[in-house]
C-alpha cells in the first residue's frame, strides 16, 4: 500500500487569514459578534441579498437554530432527503420531530420532489431541502407545495455557497437557510457555519436564540437598560477569530471559484469518453441550477466496482471517498422509519465516488487521477 500523495481535500489559505486573526486579537474583542463577524454578515447580505445573516459555530448549529425558530415540537413531522449528512436530521430530532425521508431522484442525489406531497400529513411542519454538491433542488416546486400546505422551507445549503437557482442565490429562497464553512467546503474557517433568515418574523428571535436565549445584543445596542433570559437558546456564536479567518476567504471567493471550476471542467473533459462507454455516470446539472464546483463525483455501476476502483486509486496514492449512507437505514433511525424502500438513495450510497478537489490540485495531479481511472477500467 502506497502512502497518500493526493489527499481528498487540502484546506487552502488565501494569505490574509493570520493577518486578520492578529487584528481581531489586537482589537480587544475576540468573542462573538466582533468586527470581523459584522464584516462577514455585511458581505453576505450585500453580495447575495440575504435578509439577515448570523454566523454560527457550525452548519449543524444553524440547522438547530432553524428548528427552534419554527417551533418544532414533539410529534411534528419534517420531510427531508434520506441521502444527506446526519446533521440535517439531528437538528429536528433533537426537538422531538419525526423525520419522513424522501428518496433521491433518478438523475441526481437531490431528493425527488415529486415524492414529497404524498408524504405530507396534518402533522407536517417543514420541508428541508439539501442542495447536494451545491446543485439546486427544484425550488419552485418545493415552494408551491409549501404554500399549498402552509409549511416552512429550510435550505440545507451546507455545500451551496455561490450557487444559484434560476438566478437566485441558494440560501435566499427558503424561510431559513444554513451554510457550512467546514474545511472541506469551497470557503472555509476550519469549523463554522451561518444561519440565513429570509423571513422578517424570525429575525429578532434568531438573535436572541443565538445569544443563549437572552436579549444581550439589544442591551449592547442600548435598546434595553438591562438584559435577561427571555427565550430558549444556546451558545451559537463563533469567536471573532473564526470570522477573521472566514473574511480573508470571502475576499478571494472569485479566485477560489475560478480555480475550482477549472479543476471540475478538466475532470469532466478527461472522463467523458469513459462515461460515454458506459463505465460510469458523470454529474448531472439541471437547467435551472448552476454548478458551484463544490464536488466532482462519478457514479460507478455497482458497489463492487466502486470498491475496487477506490482501492486501485489508493494503491496509486490517491484518496477518493464515498459519501453518505441512507439515514433511514441507520442504526438509530431504522426502527423509526415507515418501512418504504428508497432505492435511489441506496444506489448513490453504493456507487457515488468523490474525487479529490481542492485549490492546489495541479494539472499533473489531475492527470494522474484521470489516467489511473482510465487504467482501471481498461483492465476490466
Amino acid at each position: 500500500m502506497m502512502s497518500i500523495k493526493i489527499p481528498f481535500n487540502k484546506p487552502y489559505l488565501c494569505g490574509n487569514e493570520l493577518k486578520y486573526i492578529e487584528q481581531a486579537v489586537q482589537s480587544g474583542k475576540i468573542s462573538g459578534d466582533g468586527v470581523f463577524t459584522k464584516r462577514c454578515h455585511e458581505w453576505f447580505e450585500q453580495k447575495y441579498r440575504f435578509k439577515k445573516c448570523f454566523l454560527t459555530t457550525s452548519c449543524t448549529d444553524a440547522l438547530e437554530m432553524a428548528a427552534i425558530l419554527i417551533n418544532i415540537q414533539p410529534g411534528d413531522e419534517v420531510i427531508m432527503p434520506s441521502y444527506t449528512f446526519v446533521s440535517t436530521a439531528n437538528a429536528f430530532v433533537l426537538r422531538g420531530a419525526k423525520i419522513t425521508f424522501v428518496d433521491s431522484s433518478l438523475y441526481e442525489p437531490n431528493m425527488d420532489i415529486s415524492q414529497i406531497e404524498p408524504l405530507i400529513t396534518p402533522k407536517t411542519k417543514a420541508i428541508v431541502v439539501v442542495h447536494y454538491a451545491g446543485v439546486a433542488c427544484d425550488m419552485d416546486a418545493v415552494l408551491h407545495l409549501a404554500h399549498k400546505h402552509n409549511l416552512y422551507v429550510i435550505e440545507d445549503a451546507a455545500q451551496a455557497i455561490d450557487s444559484y437557482y434560476k438566478g437566485r442565490p441558494l440560501g435566499s429562497i427558503g424561510h431559513l437557510a444554513a451554510f457550512s464553512f467546514h474545511e472541506t467546503k469551497n470557503i472555509i474557517s476550519g469549523e463554522g457555519g451561518m444561519l440565513v433568515v429570509n423571513d422578517d418574523r424570525f429575525v429578532k428571535r434568531a438573535e436572541i436564540i443565538r445569544e443563549k436565549g437572552t436579549n444581550r445584543s439589544q442591551f449592547f445596542r442600548g435598546e434595553v437598560d438591562k438584559y435577561g433570559w427571555v427565550d430558549i437558546g444556546s451558545s451559537f456564536l463563533p469567536s471573532d477569530i473564526i470570522a477573521a479567518f472566514l473574511y480573508a476567504q470571502l475576499e478571494h471567493i472569485q479566485d477560489i471559484q475560478k480555480q475550482r471550476k477549472y479543476i471540475w471542467d478538466t475532470y469532466y473533459t478527461a472522463l467523458k469518453p469513459l462515461s460515454e462507454k458506459g463505465y460510469f455516470t458523470l454529474p448531472y446539472i439541471p437547467d435551472y441550477a448552476t454548478n458551484n464546483y463544490h464536488m466532482f463525483y462519478i457514479l460507478c455501476r455497482n458497489l463492487e466496482e466502486r470498491t475496487a476502483l477506490t482501492n486501485y486509486l489508493k494503491n496509486k496514492g490517491i484518496l477518493a471517498v464515498f459519501h453518505y449512507l441512507p439515514l433511514e437505514q441507520s442504526v438509530y433511525y431504522k426502527d423509526k422509519h415507515d418501512g418504504r424502500t428508497l432505492p435511489h438513495s441506496t444506489r448513490y450510497a453504493d456507487t457515488l465516488l468523490r474525487l479529490p478537489l481542492y485549490y492546489e490540485l495541479n494539472d499533473s495531479n489531475i492527470k494522474l487521477i484521470t489516467d489511473s481511472i482510465n487504467e482501471f477500467f481498461n483492465t476490466l
